[in-house]
C-alpha cells in the first residue's frame, strides 16, 4: 500500500511537468519565481527566519526551491557562495518543519544527503543544525528534527543508536550508502526516503566512485519510486551530460545553469618581462615577491599548486624569505597531511586566524573555509573548469567578486594560461568525462543487489540499464558477469575465486549464496585502489622508491631519474622494479610526470586555434604592432604580456617557417639524434594514446624498438627515421585503432597494474579476508597470476575488457585520439615535416624534458637560457658576431653530461 500511494503522489506532482517535457528529458529553467511566490509557499516559521536571515532569494533559489518543492529531479549549477547547498534543502526542511508542527513527522529517513568528502558531510551537518536551531528560537520550542552523519568514521556505537532512531536527514557518501543499501537491518530505513541531494556532483561523475554511485542510486529509488533527486555541482560542462547522469535515463530533469551570476577578475602574470633569458635566481626571487605582494594586498590568500610537492616548498620559501610576516598564519593542505591536521587547518581558516594557505587539489571542493578574497594559481590548472571551481573559493559571499590570479614561469605556460583565462571569462568550458560500461563496479554492486534480495535477471538487468552509465551496457557482457558471479568459469577455483551468487537458469533467477558473501562483500566494497610505494633494485640492492602511478607509466626500457642517477626499466613485480644503471641516456620519463594533471583536450585545441590566427597574422604580412595588438586584445592581455607573447610566436616562426597549430601537425626532424618531434597539441590524454600507437606500428613494420617520451604538447620518437613515421601515421585510423592500443598496452605495466585495481573492485582479489588485509604487494603478485588465468580463459573475460577500457578510455582519451586521426584522414589537419639541426622553441619542452629532469633547477635555467640564445643567433637577432662564435651548442651538451 505504502508503494502505491508513494507513486501516486509522484504521479500527480509530475503530471503537468511531464506534459511539457514529452520529448525534452532536460529542461532547463531560466525563469525564477518572485520573493512574494517562494514566500507563500514556505511554512510561516521557515518564512520569518529566511526573510530574517537572508531578506531576499539568490538566483538558484529563485529557480529551483520551488521545482524540489514539487518533487521534480533538478540539477543545480551555481558558484560557491551563491546559496546552493540552501537551495536544495530548504524546500526539504520546510516539509519536515511542516511535519513537525502538525505533528506527523515520522521516525524515518526523509533525505539522504551524500558527498564525495568527509570533511564536508561534517560541514553540512553544521550548516543544517544552525538554521534548525535559529527556527527553534523564533518558535520557542523543539522541533525535534533530526539530522546525522554516517561515513567510515562513524562508531559501532553510532550506527547502533542511528539504527534504533534513524535521522530524518541522513548524510553519507557513495560507499557508505552502497553499504547500507546492503546491511540487514538498516536497509529497511531506506525504504521511505524521499529526496536524495547529491552534492558536488562534477567530483563524483567524472570517475568510477561515480559509477558505482549511479548504481546505488538506482537501487534505493527501486526502494522509493517517487524519490526526488536534486544534484549540486560546480563549473562543469555539458551540464545536460550531468544532468542525465543524475536522473539515470527515461527519467525528466530540471537543469539550473546559474554558474556565472557573480563577477569575476581573472588576471594573468609573470614575475618578470623576459621569462626566457632571465637568470633563474632573479626568476624565483620576483615569484616569491609577486606572491608576498599579493599576499599583502588582500585579507586572506589561497594559493593552489598543482603538486603536494610544490605546496610544502612554497610553504617553506615564504616563511624563510619573510619570516616578519609568515609564521603561524601560514599553512600547508593536502592529502598526505593527517585528517585531523586539516581539519584544524580549515577551522583556523574560518576563524579567520591565518592570512594564507597553500593546497594542492584538496581544497577545490566545496569545504567552508570561511571568507577568502584571493585565489592565486602558481602555474596552469590545466583545465578550465578546475580553473573556475578554484577560483570560485574566493568571493564566498553571493554580491562579491570572483577574484583569481595565475602566475606563469614560463613561456608555454604562459600562452596556455592567456587561453585558459580567455576560455574562462567567454564560458567556454572543458567536457567532464563519465565512465561508461564499467565491468568491475557492475559485478561488485551486482553483488551487493543479489546479497539484499532474491532477483529475476530481466528485472536485474533493466535496473541497471536506468544508470546512465549503463545506457547501452549489452546483455551479452551482463550475462558474462553473472557467469563470473556464479562460478561458471570453473578454472577459476585454481585461483580461490569461487561463486558468490547462484543463478536459477530455468526461472532466470539469482540469489546469494552463503552466508560469507555479506561479509566478503561489505568488507571490500570501494572503487578507490590501494596504492603504494614500488622499491627499485638492481639485483638485490636497494636503490629507492618510486609511487605506482609512475611506476605504471614506464615500460622496458624507458630511462627515469632517482636519487641524482638515471636507470634504466627492466620489469616490475609485485612492487619490487628492476633496473640497471645507465649514464649516458637521458630520462625518457620525467620525475614529475605521475602528479602532473594533464591538459584538457577542448583546452589543448582552443590554444591550437590561438597559434593557427597568429600564424595568419605573420602569413598575411601584418605589421608586428598589429599582431601585438590582435593578441593583446584577442586574449585581454596588457602590453607587456603581449609583447612576450609575440616574441616566442616570432621565434618560432622565423626559425621554422611555420607554426603547429590545431589544423597542422608538425613532425619535427632532428637528423644528428634520430629524434622526431611531434607538434600535437592535443594533451597529454590524447597523446599517450598517439604516440603509443605510432611506436607499436613502427615495431611492428620495421621492427624497430623506439623510446617514447610525452607530454601535453606534443611527444618524441626516438630512434627511428622521418618516413617511418609518416608511414605509421597513414596505416593507423579510427577504426583500426583500438586493436592496435589493445596490443600495444597488453604487457605494459599500466595495464598490469589497472587490471589488478579493476580485479580488486570486482572482488577477484580480496583487500580483507575473514579480518586478515592483504598488502598492496601481494595483490599485485596475486592479479598477474590470475592475468594469465584469465588470458587462458578467454581474452574477452569481463574483467580483462575492462582493464583495457579503463586504460584506454579514462587514462588515456581514445575517443579524441579517433578525431584527431579523422580529421588526418579527411585532410582537415594537415601533417608537415620539417628538418631541423636543434629543436625550435615550441619543441624544447617536448624534445628535452627528461634531459633537463637530471639537471639543477639552475643548470637548467642557464641551459633553456643558451639554447634560446642559439635560436636567436640563427633568426639573426640578438647575438654579436662574438656571441656567434664563443657559443658552441654541442660543446655545452657535452659539458652537463646530457
Amino acid at each position: 500500500m505504502s508503494k502505491l500511494i508513494r507513486f501516486l503522489v509522484k504521479f500527480i506532482s509530475q503530471t503537468t511537468t511531464n506534459k511539457k517535457m514529452t520529448e525534452e528529458i532536460v529542461k532547463i529553467i531560466d525563469k525564477g519565481n518572485s520573493d512574494e511566490e517562494l514566500y507563500n509557499i514556505l511554512n510561516f516559521l521557515v518564512s520569518k527566519w529566511f526573510k530574517k536571515k537572508f531578506g531576499t532569494f539568490s538566483e538558484p533559489q529563485r529557480r529551483a526551491i520551488l521545482k524540489i518543492h514539487s518533487r521534480e529531479n533538478t540539477l543545480v549549477s551555481a558558484p560557491t557562495g551563491s546559496g546552493k547547498t540552501l537551495t536544495a534543502f530548504i524546500a526539504i526542511l520546510n516539509e519536515l518543519i511542516d511535519s513537525a508542527l502538525k505533528g506527523i513527522l515520522e521516525n524515518k529517513i526523509y533525505c539522504v544527503y551524500v558527498s564525495p568528502l568527509k570533511a564536508l558531510n561534517y560541514d553540512i551537518e553544521v550548516n543544517l543544525l544552525t538554521p534548525l536551531k535559529e527556527i527553534e528560537e523564533i518558535y520557542e520550542k523543539k522541533l525535534g528534527i533530526r539530522v546525522g552523519v554516517r561515513t567510515g568514521d562513524t562508531t559501532a556505537t553510532e550506527k547502533s543508536k542511528m539504527l534504533k532512531t534513524p535521522p530524518h536527514i541522513l548524510i553519507t557518501t557513495p560507499e557508505s550508502l552502497a553499504l547500507m543499501l546492503t546491511s540487514t537491518k538498516f536497509k529497511e530505513h531506506l525504504n521511505t526516503v524521499q529526496w536524495c541531494i547529491i552534492d558536488e556532483i562534477h567530483a563524483l561523475a567524472e570517475n568510477k566512485r561515480g559509477v558505482h554511485l549511479s548504481l546505488s542510486l538506482e537501487r534505493l529509488q527501486n526502494k522509493n519510486e517517487a524519490m526526488t533527486r536534486v544534484g549540486l555541482s560546480a563549473t562543469v560542462a555539458p551540464l545536460e551530460e550531468v544532468a542525465k547522469y543524475l536522473v539515470g535515463n527515461e527519467r525528466n530533469c530540471n537543469m539550473i545553469d546559474v554558474q556565472y551570476i557573480k563577477q569575476s577578475e581573472f588576471k594573468v602574470l609573470t614575475p618578470t618581462k623576459n621569462l626566457a633569458e632571465t637568470e633563474h635566481a632573479l626568476l624565483h626571487k620576483g615569484m616569491y615577491d609577486l606572491l608576498h605582494e599579493l599576499i599583502e594586498q588582500h585579507k586572506t590568500t589561497l594559493i593552489f599548486t598543482n603538486t603536494r610537492s610544490a605546496t610544502e616548498r612554497v610553504v617553506d620559501h615564504l616563511k624563510n624569505k619573510y619570516p616578519k610576516h609568515y609564521a603561524e598564519n601560514i599553512g600547508a593542505h593536502h592529502g598526505s597531511l593527517s585528517k585531523e591536521h586539516r581539519r584544524q587547518l580549515e577551522k583556523n581558516l574560518r576563524e579567520g586566524k591565518l592570512k594564507v594557505v597553500v593546497s594542492s587539489t584538496s581544497l577545490e571542493l566545496g569545504i567552508d573555509i570561511g571568507y577568502i578574497d584571493l585565489v592565486i594559481c602558481l602555474g596552469s590548472p590545466k583545465s578550465i573548469a578546475r580553473f573556475l571551481q578554484r577560483s570560485g573559493r574566493s568571493g564566498h559571499k553571493l554580491h562579491d567578486t570572483i577574484k583569481s590570479r595565475v602566475i606563469v614561469m614560463d613561456r608555454d605556460d604562459l600562452v596556455e594560461c592567456s587561453v585558459l583565462v580567455k576560455n574562462a571569462v567567454e564560458r567556454h568550458i572543458d567536457n567532464i568525462h563519465i565512465p561508461r560500461n564499467c565491468h568491475d563496479v557492475l559485478a561488485q554492486q551486482l553483488l551487493g543487489m543479489i546479497i539484499e534480495k532474491e532477483w529475476n535477471e530481466n528485472e536485474l538487468y533493466e535496473t541497471i540499464k536506468r544508470s546512465y552509465c549503463y545506457k547501452n551496457f549489452s546483455r551479452k557482457d551482463f550475462d558474462e558477469i553473472l557467469s563470473y558471479l556464479a562460478g561458471e568459469f570453473t578454472t577459476l577455483e585454481d585461483r580461490h575465486i569461487y561463486a558468490r551468487i547462484t543463478r536459477d537458469l530455468e526461472n532466470k533467477k539469482v540469489y546469494r549464496r552463503g552466508a560469507l558473501t555479506r561479509m566478503l562483500f561489505m568488507t571490500n566494497i570501494g572503487t578507490i585502489p590501494d596504492e603504494s610505494f614500488v622499491t627499485v633494485k638492481i639485483g638485490s640492492q636497494m636503490i629507492g622508491t618510486i609511487d605506482e602511478g609512475f611506476l605504471e607509466r614506464l615500460k622496458t626500457g624507458d630511462v627515469f631519474l632517482l636519487g641524482g642517477q638515471t636507470y634504466s626499466f627492466k620489469y616490475a613485480k609485485g612492487l619490487v622494479a628492476q633496473v640497471t644503471a645507465t649514464t649516458n641516456r637521458p630520462p625518457t620519463v620525467p620525475s614529475w610526470f605521475s602528479e602532473q594533471l594533464p591538459l584538457s583536450y577542448e583546452l589543448a585545441v582552443s590554444i591550437g586555434k590561438l597559434r593557427r590566427f597568429i600564424l595568419e597574422q605573420f602569413t598575411g604580412k601584418k605589421k608586428s604592432e598589429e599582431i601585438k595588438r590582435f593578441i593583446q586584445e584577442y586574449l585581454g592581455l596588457n602590453i607587456e604580456t603581449s609583447e612576450i607573447l609575440y616574441n616566442y610566436f616570432y621565434e618560432q616562426y622565423k626559425y621554422s617557417n611555420n607554426i603547429p597549430n590545431d589544423r597542422n601537425i608538425i613532425l619535427e626532424y632532428i637528423p644528428e639524434e634520430k629524434k622526431i618531434i611531434f607538434h600535437a597539441l592535443y594533451g597529454r590524454r590524447v597523446n599517450d594514446c598517439l604516440s603509443r600507437a605510432i611506436a607499436f606500428v613502427i615495431g611492428k613494420k620495421y621492427a624497430k624498438e623506439v623510446e617514447i617520451s610525452i607530454n601535453d604538447n606534443g611527444f618524441s620518437i626516438n630512434g627511428a627515421q622521418k618516413s617511418y613515421a609518416m608511414e605509421a601515421l597513414k596505416i593507423l585510423n579510427s577504426e583500426k585503432l583500438e586493436i592496435v592500443m589493445n596490443n600495444a598496452i597488453e604487457n605494459s605495466e599500466v595495464f598490469k597494474r589497472r587490471f589488478r585495481h579493476c580485479a580488486t573492485r570486482a572482488l577477484m582479489i580480496l583487500r580483507n579476508y575473514k579480518g586478515h588485509q592483504k598488502r598492496v604487494g601481494r595483490q599485485q603478485v596475486s592479479s598477474m597470476i590470475l592475468l594469465n588465468a584469465v588470458r587462458r580463459i578467454d581474452n574477452n573475460f569481463p574483467i580483462l575488457k575492462e582493464a583495457r577500457r579503463e586504460v584506454l578510455e579514462d587514462l588515456m582519451d581514445i575517443n579524441n585520439t579517433k578525431k584527431v586521426l579523422d580529421l588526418i584522414k579527411e585532410e582537415k589537419t594537415k601533417v608537415t615535416t620539417i628538418d631541423a639541426q636543434i629543436p625550435s622553441p615550441f619543441a624544447f619542452s617536448i624534445a628535452y624534458q627528461g634531459t633537463l629532469d637530471t639537471m639543477k633547477i639552475e643548470d637548467k635555467h642557464e641551459f633553456l637560457k643558451r639554447m634560446h640564445q642559439y635560436i636567436m643567433a640563427k633568426i639573426g637577432q640578438n647575438m654579436t658576431a662574438q656571441d656567434k662564435k664563443d657559443f658552441s651548442y654541442e660543446e655545452y651538451w657535452k659539458e652537463k653530461n646530457c
